[in-house]
């Protein structure tokens, strides 16, 4: 009897004991509260920014950078190649090395990505397009997913005739200036497709690009081109300027010319915090949004292919166009400082 008594004690202890264990929290690896959303293990992305050359581009930078965190379930690998392709595909080259995940690229133009592109497919990372496309064969990369460019330029279009209808000016002989962004990148080839269209096709002969030339999407050399182009050219009535920051450089070099902007039809692109209100305070007429805070959304695009969900190839962000009739409401959700 002794003997069944100390078995069935040494069961019951060794019963606790199990139970103890399976209660520990080294053991609660199911724990919502102390794993991430990847069920354990972060999912590394790289991403090769093209630089901080604008506003749009920080906020592009900062929507990356605040979600693709721990808490998140991601590790996030941040490369500025400041305008540089090589220092980019630099970048991807070191991604590959390090056996990301996934990679994610903004194009400093849209060509010359075959080889690097082709070196992820064969190391078995996918690739996804953000912001401006490249020029590679689809089985390169995933998915796209930005800004169309040709629509934004043509929707300011579509604004400009509207606006010159409207104050009974469509008749009229006009001068553009083009400051263009920085040549070969996507958004400036699409941008400027939709004006050099309008002009050749349902403007001919009474629309003029008195000048084009790049401002490479800064406000400096927006600011140093402009005042170029004033020197030969003052009898300007458009100003079609490719992103926020070159039309902040314009607006100063027409004043530092003497000239009235206001009396200047200064059309811009990407919707910054500053370019609204200056629209609501007469500075500029029209600005065709282009969305930065794609973060999220490439985000939702890794999580898709996580689950094994087949994505479309280009996926383009809804995009609005802005003047003094809706700038005030758009005020508080725009972007940027």
């Amino acid at each position: 009897m002794n003997k069944l008594l100390n078995l069935m004690s040494a069961a019951i202890i060794v019963s606790a004991l199990t139970a103890c264990a399976s209660s520990s929290p080294a053991a609660s690896s199911q724990n919502p509260a102390a794993q991430p959303e990847s069920g354990g293990s972060l999912i590394t992305v790289g991403f090769a920014q093209v630089g901080a050359e604008s506003g749009w581009r920080t906020a592009n930078t900062d929507s990356f950078k605040s979600y693709f965190t721990e808490a998140n379930g991601f590790n996030l690998i941040f490369s500025d190649a400041q305008q540089d392709q090589n220092k980019q595909i630099a970048a991807v080259r070191d991604f590959i090395t390090q056996g990301v995940d996934y990679i994610d690229i903004a194009p400093v133009t849209t060509t010359g990505w075959e080889t690097v592109l082709q070196e992820a497919k064969d190391a078995g990372i996918p690739v996804i397009i953000s912001d401006r496309k490249a020029d590679v064969a689809e089985d390169l990369y995933v998915t796209y997913i930005g800004g169309n460019f040709e629509q934004e330029g043509k929707d300011a279009i579509s604004w400009l005739e509207g606006y010159l209808a409207e104050n009974n000016r469509s008749d009229e002989a006009l001068n553009f200036v083009h400051l263009q962004g920085t040549i070969g990148a996507d958004a400036q080839i699409g941008r400027t497709k939709a004006l050099d269209d309008a002009v050749a096709g349902a403007h001919a002969g009474k629309w003029t690009i008195v000048a084009q030339q790049t401002g490479e999407f800064t406000e400096a050399k927006g600011q140093e081109v402009m005042e170029a182009i004033l020197k030969n050219n003052t009898d300007v009535h458009v100003v079609y300027s490719e992103n926020d920051d070159m039309t902040y450089g314009a607006i100063t070099a027409l004043k530092n010319a003497g000239i009235n902007h206001k009396d200047v039809i200064i059309i811009s692109f990407d919707g910054n915090k500053k370019a609204i209100q200056m629209i609501i305070d007469g500075d500029i007429d029209c600005v065709a949004e282009c969305n930065p805070l794609l973060g999220p959304q490439v985000g939702d695009i890794i999580k898709k292919l996580e689950n094994g969900e087949t994505l479309p190839k280009i996926t383009y962000s809804v995009e609005s166009v802005y003047d003094i009739k809706n700038a005030e409401a758009h005020l508080p959700d725009a972007f940027g400082s």
